[in-house]
């Protein structure tokens, strides 16, 4: 987790521009950067950040 943003506005900016530019989903982002998803998902989400799959996109929550 390291690699990721602690900032929750700066993390929500690098997980869009990294799905944006570089995957196709968040599974292939976590799978891509050799993140648990598990550990990924309580990550953004004490980030109060979720996928909205409707827009395909992070949001705050």
């Amino acid at each position: 987790m390291e690699q990721l943003p602690s900032d929750p506005v700066i993390l929500l900016s690098f997980l869009n521009m990294k799905l944006r530019d570089d995957y196709l989903s968040p599974e292939e982002l976590c799978n891509r950067l050799d993140i648990d998803k598990d550990k990924f998902d309580a990550y953004i989400s004490e980030r109060r950040i979720c996928f909205d799959t409707k827009s395909g996109r992070f949001i705050i929550d």
